[in-house]
């Protein structure tokens, strides 16, 4: 259930930033582009976690 749950928030990251690029590209707002960055980032930083090793 965790990975479906991981999944669908990536999905729903990409989805967003996709939608913010494209909104403030149309409008000119730039906002939505700063918008649209941070969700890609999320995405991305969710797709490939930071593994950190166990030091001893």
């Amino acid at each position: 259930m965790k990975s479906v749950f991981r999944y669908l928030l990536i999905f729903a990251l990409l989805v967003g930033a996709l939608s913010a690029y494209s909104y403030g590209n149309q409008t000119g707002v730039f906002l939505f582009v700063l918008l649209g960055f941070v969700l890609e980032a999320g995405f991305w930083f969710g797709l490939f976690p930071i593994k950190r090793r166990n030091q001893r």
